[in-house]
């Protein structure tokens, strides 16, 4: 890549903060679009970013961030206007730019949908429609799918309050399995891509860690990281929503997801694996226990 590769990060959450920080690592030019000109904004300057103030819902707004480049990150946080931004940026990146690639950061439930189920989540439906305006605008798009997030709160900050309060993690899981991925895999996979997208081109990857466990043997990996014993609670769905998920304020849309997520936990929809992230970046995903170990702080206090 030259310096004349412009990459755009429409979404600069953890991974696009992550991708950022990897590709200015190696002397890349990043544009980013953020929504406020606020202390965040300040952040990511401080990275190296050139930062623009916009909105993805907006084609102008797309139309600016895109001037000049060439290689582009898309993502959005969960929201009902996700089909919406990603409609505008598809129609928007055909008509005005001339982009090497524009990856997408989709999610791995979408490799088991199909065009008229329903048991997914608002937003997991709004994913895979949003990878079907992508493929049908033409523009060279490389789709990553990862499962859920080792650094999701259900397995961070809920799990951390669980830990310290009575030794055990208390998720509506049943004997599902699981392999979440941490944040900083998707990260180094996305930015792969970015820094040479032309093997890439077309293709789908689902990111997830290095193996799929059930949340007992989820909770011995947390005992070996954090050497302090901890065990799995199983919790029903409609107990769980209604006393912990409700109470964290969150909106419609998003509850509602994560709810599914925690059901579709439960229906063992998550039990996958896959070495995408090796084969993108040469390195295996961290485990549950080396990212437990390396963020002890969040769990001990």
């Amino acid at each position: 890549m030259t310096t004349d590769d412009l990459v755009l990060i429409a979404n600069a959450g953890d991974v696009g903060r992550t991708v950022l920080e990897s590709l200015r690592a190696q002397d890349v030019p990043v544009r980013v679009l953020v929504r406020h000109d606020d202390d965040r904004a300040a952040g990511l300057r401080a990275l190296g970013a050139e930062v623009v103030v916009g909105d993805l819902t907006r084609p102008e707004s797309v139309a600016a961030a895109l001037r000049g480049v060439g290689r582009m990150y898309f993502a959005m946080p969960v929201s009902p206007d996700h089909l919406l931004a990603t409609t505008v940026v598809a129609t928007v990146a055909r008509d005005c730019a001339e982009l090497d690639v524009l990856v997408g950061l989709s999610q791995m439930t979408v490799s088991q949908m199909t065009a008229t189920s329903t048991a997914e989540s608002n937003q997991q439906r709004l994913h895979w429609l949003g990878e079907q305006v992508l493929n049908w605008s033409g523009l060279p798009v490389v789709h990553i799918r990862p499962t859920s997030f080792l650094d999701n709160p259900l397995f961070t900050t809920l799990a951390a309050r669980s830990i310290r309060e009575n030794g055990t993690i208390a998720l509506p899981f049943g004997t599902g399995r699981t392999s979440p991925v941490a944040v900083d895999d998707v990260a180094r996979s996305v930015a792969a891509v970015l820094l040479d997208p032309a093997p890439h081109i077309g293709h789908v990857y689902e990111l997830t860690g290095p193996r799929s466990v059930d949340m007992t043997e989820m909770a011995e990996e947390f005992s070996r990281a954090l050497g302090r014993q901890v065990s799995y609670v199983d919790v029903p769905l409609d107990r769980w929503r209604s006393e912990v998920l409700a109470r964290a304020g969150l909106p419609p849309h998003t509850e509602q997801h994560i709810a599914t997520m925690a059901r579709l936990h439960h229906e063992n929809r998550y039990d996958r694996t896959s070495g995408d992230v090796e084969r993108l970046t040469g390195r295996p995903a961290q485990s549950v226990e080396a990212f437990v170990a390396a963020h002890k702080d969040i769990y001990l206090g």
